[in-house]
Parts: structure tokens; C-alpha cells; sequence
């Protein structure tokens, strides 16, 4: 199901999102979308549905489509959730997650490390975007990963806009200790690297 035609059109078109290819509050039109996901009509229509339902999209009726809007109060609200809801996703995972999820969580820290190297911030955020799926996969409580899911799609639009080099090796060097600890399957250590990177990530410039 994650390499559906749908997913990956989801994934193209949240990754524009996230990187404000597609800016907020822009009207854009089916078509814009299947250019910018690469795939065809069906599969577009399943990822925009997907999208609004994460309010990243709004369906407006005889006006067409619309990025969301970057409101004012939206990184508070959204890093409240992460704050409660991701140390004790990352407990679970490091508890639960295959070999196979480990070894996927390690190769998102290779990449995470070669994106610090190049100064590449839109690969760093697609490789964000490929461990929270790690995380949500391998994660066994279902209500957990579906509050967690648009949440942490919009706090990566929001940090995007204000992401500097130096922030990005910090968050780099985080998520390394996090994919660490989940890795060797210490679930109090996941637990609190998971929390200092949600406190860090919460830090608004």
C-alpha cells in the first residue's frame, strides 16, 4: 500500500506542500496537481482526498482547490499533540518495530546525515517525511499514528518556512540519537530523545 500509485501522488503532492512549492492559501486546480504529482487522474483525486482530510487542501465548492492557510496559532496547537502523543510513539516502536522497520529508521539516519553534509533541507524533510512513516508503521497503537499524521505533515510546512542550515543539523543530530535508541531497542531512552527533539522542534525563531 505505501508504493500505491495513490501514495506516491500523496507524497509528491505533501511534499510541495510542506516545501511551499505550493503556497499557502494558493488556488490550484486538479490538473496543476497531477503535473506536479505525476500520476494520473484517480490516483490524484485519492490524495487530495486524503490531503483535505489532513487539512492540508480545502475542496471549495464552484471555486476549486486551496492550500491550507498558515494561521498564526497553528505551530502551538500542533506541537501540543506531538509534545503528549510522539515520546510514547517512539516507546513503542523501540519496543515493537521489526529488524527490517530498524534497519528502514537507519538508512532514513544515512540519508538525514548526507542532507547535513550537502545542505540539501527539502531532501532532509522528504527523509522526515519517510521515518514518520517508519514510525507510524511500525507503531502498534493506530489511534496514536492517526492523531499524529496531519499533525506532524503541517509542523513540517511550518518549520520548512523558518528552517535555517544550523537548525537543520541540530534536528539532524536529534533524530539520529532518536533512530539510535529505537534501533537498540531502548524504549525509556526512545522515549526521552524523542521529547528533547519534540522540545527542540517547538522552538519557534
Amino acid at each position: 500500500m505505501q508504493n500505491s500509485q495513490s501514495h506516491l501522488a500523496y507524497l509528491a503532492l505533501e511534499h510541495a506542500i510542506v516545501t511551499l512549492v505550493l503556497k499557502p492559501g494558493a488556488l490550484v486546480t486538479e490538473k496543476q496537481l497531477i503535473d506536479i504529482a505525476g500520476h494520473g487522474r484517480t490516483p490524484v483525486r485519492e490524495a487530495i482526498q486524503k490531503l483535505a482530510w489532513q487539512g492540508l487542501v480545502i475542496v471549495r465548492p464552484r471555486v476549486g482547490l486551496q492550500v491550507a492557510e498558515i494561521k498564526p496559532d497553528d505551530h502551538a496547537n500542533v506541537m501540543q499533540v506531538r509534545r503528549e502523543l510522539e515520546p510514547i510513539a517512539a516507546s513503542l516502536v523501540a519496543k515493537h518495530a521489526t529488524d527490517e522497520q530498524r534497519e528502514a529508521l537507519i538508512d532514513c539516519a544515512r540519508t538525514m546525515t548526507s542532507c547535513a553534509v550537502n545542505g540539501d533541507l527539502a531532501a532532509f524533510f522528504a527523509a522526515d517525511k519517510a521515518f514518520d512513516e517508519i514510525i507510524e508503521e511500525a507503531c502498534p497503537n493506530t489511534f496514536i499514528t492517526a492523531a499524529l499524521g496531519p499533525v506532524q505533515t503541517h509542523s513540517r510546512r511550518l518549520w520548512y518556512s523558518t528552517a535555517t542550515p544550523d537548525r537543520m543539523d541540530r534536528s539532524i543530530a536529534l533524530h539520529v540519537t532518536v533512530i539510535r535508541a529505537i534501533q537498540q531497542g531502548k524504549v525509556e531512552e526512545s522515549r526521552q530523545a524523542m521529547a528533547v527533539l519534540i522540545d527542540y522542534l517547538s522552538y519557534k525563531p
